[in-house]
């Protein structure tokens, strides 16, 4: 025995409506992750949540993430191609990072 009549309505779930990303929201996000613009900032420009940001934009966020430590790392490089102080810095900086190398260890 039911006791729902086919004229009562559904409750109406609260809330805002899905998010649907566009192809300039897409844009926009891996934009901006490419020039560092924090997370928390990308999703008040596009009006919405962490979580939301997260579940819809995983793959520009790291498409973009990738895109600026790629700028990054040639630029180091580049400095790291000079004959001076800062050049070493950025040598030793480039060997600690990518290969694990210190200052401390002891030879081979």
């Amino acid at each position: 025995m039911s006791f729902s009549s086919p004229s009562m309505k559904k409750p109406h779930r609260g809330g805002r409506p899905p998010h649907r990303p566009s192809e300039r929201d897409r844009r926009i996000v891996e934009l901006a992750a490419s020039h560092a613009v924090p997370t928390i900032k990308i999703a008040e420009i596009l009006g919405v949540s962490l979580k939301t940001l997260f579940k819809h934009y995983r793959g520009e966020l790291d498409k973009g993430a990738a895109r600026l430590e790629a700028k990054l790392a040639l630029h180091l490089y580049r400095i790291a191609a000079g004959d001076d102080a800062v050049a070493l810095r950025a040598i030793a900086f480039v060997l600690q990072c990518r290969f694990g190398w210190s200052p401390f260890l002891p030879h081979r």
